[in-house]
């Protein structure tokens, strides 16, 4: 297979000259966005005591954001693309700030699931930009790469300082003020990004022979990729949950195959298609793309448990929560920005099967450790999954790396759309594996000796949260029944990171086998 350097066209390699000031705008506005997710993990259970939401209310209140975004992110880029992605950029930190700067008023669980999905549409305004601008304002491959592995940085390091900041925020003040914060981020970017991005477009979205009048905008295939990817999620969702007897979910996910099935056919027979699909066909970019989906999968569960095994287990407060998972923070940031130095040196194949392989046994490391699982061994876990996240840094590059210029945004909206739906994914599958767990570990009968049944019992098996606020009221047998619930939840979390520990290094091994051994990231695309 040939790499070949890009086109030296003097008009479109010219360096840009606020390249890394506009850096600065894209990362701020990334890490936000993905802070915004992380941060929800250690306000739940605020939120969670002052608007009551019921089980299904939570549940939508969790996932609605990445459900919209999926939704959206395909149509998003495609905009951008075609109508300028720094005027969709720009748009996203408007709807983003708006709807944050609405969350105050929000005073029950319904209005903070629209207000979530109104934070989902501003998310899939803003991901592909951000990816699809550092391709256009990096010209240098070399300096792209570098730009990438910072931007994935960002990525890192907002999910990992989301719940320090919600931690130090609920110290002081209500959960609501985790989504303010938002606020005067997004209007410094808004402003900052109209004088620092420059405007990016393809001029001319054809085919590949260059058929001149194609680029027509596809409003069947912008409703069926909303429609089927909406679907898909949703299926996922409520199959994670009540199980593949879901009538709903059934109905969902044939929803999503017609949807999905025939939006494909239509990019694959459009000489301008809205998502350019036969980018998967190159191994670079699958590679890049099974790192992004199994690394998501198993971050997003695993995260979540993480941070309720620390509150409602340990002891911890919030801040104390958002502290104790710093040890990922620390070593994604010391190893992301060596990482495209390291490809360089040892080859991109290598760092990016070897991130998602330290990442996997980082995972491990739970259902691996001395019994009870203490934090010791979560140090350890939670430093080997930020080391493989800081090898990871590569990913976002070996993705460009296989895709033209002219179809960043396509290759961007595949990234994140595989970002998000491996979130969702792990939420719903990674997810159902632990509730399983943790049921499994408090049968029926074993309640009912407590004096536990109907409903009371149902709310001790739903989550931990729920029953550490009924035991009480049951005296001595509720204080042995709430060190089980805990020893449950503990087991759920150390099957949910054997799951995940499993998923990544079977990502790794794809990885090795997709990626070309000789891909060169400072070279330019592959072909």
């Amino acid at each position: 297979m040939t790499r070949t350097a890009e086109p030296a066209d003097p008009a479109r390699t010219r360096p840009h000259p606020r390249r890394w000031a506009g850096l600065t705008v894209l990362s701020a506005s990334l890490l936000i966005v993905v802070m915004d997710m992380t941060v929800l993990n250690v306000a739940l259970p605020a939120l969670s005591a002052d608007l009551r939401p019921d089980a299904v209310s939570l549940l939508w209140i969790v996932d609605v954001y990445s459900l919209v975004v999926a939704g959206l992110l395909v149509t998003a880029a495609a905009l951008g693309d075609r109508w300028g992605r720094r005027r969709v950029l720009l748009a996203g930190f408007a709807v983003f700030g708006l709807a944050s700067l609405a969350v105050p008023a929000a005073a029950t669980p319904g209005a903070v699931i629209a207000l979530r999905a109104v934070l989902g549409v501003g998310g899939a305004l803003i991901m592909p930009s951000t990816l699809s601008m550092i391709r256009h304002l990096f010209t240098d491959p070399r300096e792209r790469a570098t730009a990438l592995g910072i931007w994935a940085t960002m990525a890192g390091l907002g999910s990992a300082l989301g719940p320090i900041l919600g931690g130090v925020l609920l110290e002081h003040f209500s959960w609501r003020s985790a989504f303010l914060v938002n606020v005067p981020v997004m209007a410094a970017a808004l402003v900052l990004g109209r004088w620092l991005l420059p405007e990016s477009r393809n001029r001319h979205p054809t085919a590949s022979d260059g058929a001149a009048g194609a680029g027509s905008w596809d409003l069947p295939g912008t409703l069926l990729s909303i429609v089927g990817m909406v679907a898909l999620v949703y299926a996922i969702k409520h199959f994670g949950e009540d199980g593949p007897a879901d009538h709903g979910a059934l109905a969902a996910a044939a929803i999503a195959a017609v949807a999905l099935g025939w939006f494909v056919t239509r990019c694959l027979r459009r000489p301008d298609p809205m998502l350019d699909v036969r980018l998967l066909r190159r191994p670079a970019f699958s590679a890049g793309v099974v790192a992004a989906l199994s690394t998501s999968i198993a971050l997003a569960a695993a995260m979540l448990l993480l941070a309720q095994w620390m509150q409602l287990v340990q002891g911890y407060s919030p801040l104390e929560t958002g502290v104790r998972l710093l040890p990922s923070a620390i070593a994604t940031a010391v190893l992301s920005p060596l990482a495209p130095a390291l490809a360089a040196r040892i080859g991109a194949r290598t760092v990016l099967a070897a991130g998602l392989a330290i990442t996997g046994l980082g995972f491990l490391v739970l259902p691996a450790a001395p019994h009870p699982l203490g934090y010791g061994a979560v140090v350890v876990a939670l430093t080997l999954v930020g080391a493989g996240l800081g090898a990871l840094a590569v990913a976002s590059a070996v993705i460009m790396a296989g895709a033209p210029p002219e179809r960043s945004g396509s290759a961007a909206a595949i990234e994140e759309t595989s970002y998000e739906l491996g979130g969702t994914l792990g939420v719903a599958v990674l997810g159902s594996v632990a509730a399983a767990v943790y049921r499994a570990g408090l049968p029926p009968e074993r309640l009912a000796d407590a004096g536990l049944t109907g409903a009371a019992a149902d709310a001790v098996r739903e989550s931990l949260g729920g029953a550490l606020e009924i035991v009480p009221s049951l005296g001595e047998a509720g204080a042995r029944l709430a060190e089980r619930a805990q020893e449950a939840f503990t087991s759920s979390l150390e099957w949910a990171g054997a799951a995940g520990g499993a998923l990544l290094l079977l990502g790794a091994a794809l990885a090795w086998l997709l990626t070309p051994r000789d891909l060169d990231l400072a070279g330019g695309h592959e072909h």
